[in-house]
């Protein structure tokens, strides 16, 4: 009999503490300050073009304002994971909110570009001390099976609607405030999440400190800061760039060289054992995976509401909301009746199929189609199936592990999305921009022909897209443990085969 560890108890590891009484809120203050990072992503993007206007930067300056925060936050979550393992959860996690606050302001107060790009460079910095302290509190604090399963539904909600709620937002402080106050308002988030931490948050620095495995810090901080880098690239220069190749090439050695380093190293930064459990390693991928996929609907779908059906960025925010409603609803199932109950063998997969059909729904938009009849169902069947996918996938690749391995944990679960979104960010923009104009060749570029030229762009994002959760759902179906989800009151959780 084999088993797979899919929840822990403190009580059931070495210096684990039993789960504070006020433990509903103190999901409350990690929650809010998961959401200010994670809308983040997306809530200054529909404020782009108003603060390029009032700042007076090229076109070709833009995608920094997204890419200094996503080269900062991608390029230090293992840093920002560990140092929340060595120096304690609790005082990691402030910092990191009250940074974010800080550079946040900065970034909003911002009366140029470069002071703009710093402040955006900045809260990804904080942003990569917070994101793992949070998910590794999460993972301490919530140690009771059902308990468990109920906080990662509702912080896996969190993960896989930031997106979504990001646009929405956006869309209302850029058209009744202005463009500052998509950064204006993480002030308010970290406000409540600073004094809810300070208040309720338990110190959890550990007796024995390891000292910080600088080569290993030094290796995957550069190799991770070369593909992102890399794909970012790929967005506005051509795959055969040598500032596309060559940092992706140069990231992909720095892992390796890091991944090498990792078994000869005493204080490991990311100890294997974390990422070499079958269960946990699926669920990297399919963090990945999602992260990839996801960009399509929120990227694509969004140009299509605004360009082709002339949406306000009001209107398209709110267009989402019933894919944030079905991704939430799934969210609960999952990870409270499904998982316990079948495993994530069935559930995942499905899942992933859910969002494969839904993305290749939309690829059949067109100029006359109906919010409700063509994008509507699309959106629902969406949410429905990433509601199955990404709360059980970030439970269980944070589940069983060793309370001193968590920080460091759960930053690669928050690497992995980011990576998996940089990813999708470039691949998908490279095609899409190709696909427009491999349909405009050898035509009069009409506005008509221009219209199709763009719908035929944005099938091509969903396809991929598509694509991308076709492939999660293979190969979830094969590297998931078969079982389903039992509890022993004095050892870890199992999936029992």
């Amino acid at each position: 009999m084999s088993q797979t560890a899919v929840g822990a108890r403190a009580d059931a590891a070495p210096g684990a503490q039993p789960a504070p009484s006020h433990r509903w809120w103190v999901l409350a203050v990690i929650g809010l300050a998961q959401l200010m990072v994670v809308l983040d992503a997306t809530v200054v993007n529909i404020a782009l073009p108003t603060a390029q206007k009032a700042l007076a930067f090229s076109d070709s300056d833009r995608q920094w304002v997204v890419t200094a925060y996503s080269l900062a936050f991608g390029s230090l979550l293992l840093l920002g994971g560990r140092l929340a393992d060595l120096i304690g959860r609790k005082i990691v996690f402030l910092v990191g909110v009250a940074g974010f606050a800080l550079s946040s302001a900065l970034a909003g107060a911002a009366g140029n570009f470069e002071v703009l790009v710093t402040g955006r460079a900045l809260q990804g910095m904080f942003g990569a001390l917070l994101a793992p302290a949070a998910l590794s509190l999460l993972n301490t604090t919530f140690t009771e099976a059902k308990e468990r399963a109920k906080a990662f539904g509702i912080f896996g909600a969190i993960a896989g609607t930031g997106g979504g709620i990001g646009l929405l937002l956006g869309g209302l402080l850029t058209e009744h405030l202005s463009w500052r106050w998509t950064l204006y308002v993480n002030l308010v988030f970290a406000v409540i999440a600073f004094v809810g931490g300070l208040l309720l948050l338990r110190r959890g620095a550990p007796a024995d400190r390891p000292k910080l495995d600088l080569p290993g810090t030094l290796l995957v901080s550069a190799g991770l800061f070369g593909l992102v880098y890399g794909f970012s690239n790929a967005d506005t220069h051509h795959w055969s760039s040598p500032l596309t190749w060559g940092f992706l090439l140069a990231g992909g050695l720095l892992i390796a060289a890091f991944t090498w380093w990792q078994t000869r190293a005493e204080h490991p930064l990311l100890p294997l054992r974390v990422l070499l459990d079958r269960n946990r390693g699926a669920s990297f991928l399919v963090v990945a995976i999602s992260g990839a996929g996801m960009f399509g609907v929120f990227l694509f779908l969004t140009y299509y509401l605004q360009a082709s059906m002339g949406y306000t960025p009001v209107r398209t925010g709110l267009a989402f909301l019933p894919m944030i409603g079905s991704l939430m609803v799934t969210a609960q199932l999952s990870t409270n009746l499904l998982i316990p109950r079948f495993g994530p063998k069935p559930v995942v997969p499905l899942g992933m199929g859910m969002a494969a059909a839904g993305m290749a729904w939309l690829t059949g938009l067109g100029l006359s189609s109906g919010y409700a009849s063509s994008v509507l169902p699309a959106l629902v069947l969406t949410g429905l199936g990433i509601g199955l996918v990404m709360p059980p996938a970030m439970s269980l690749a944070t589940a069983g592990i060793a309370p001193q391995d968590a920080g460091v944990a759960s930053a690669a679960v928050n690497t992995m999305q980011q990576i998996g979104g940089s990813i999708g960010t470039a691949l998908l923009n490279t095609l899409a921009a190709s696909a427009a104009t491999s349909y405009i060749s050898g035509k009069r570029p009409t506005a008509a022909v221009l219209a199709q030229a763009q719908l035929h762009s944005y099938a091509t994002a969903y396809w991929w897209s598509a694509g991308f959760f076709a492939a999660g759902t293979l190969l979830t179906a094969v590297l998931y443990r078969r079982g389903r989800v039992t509890q022993d009151p004095n050892t870890p959780a199992a999936v029992h085969m």
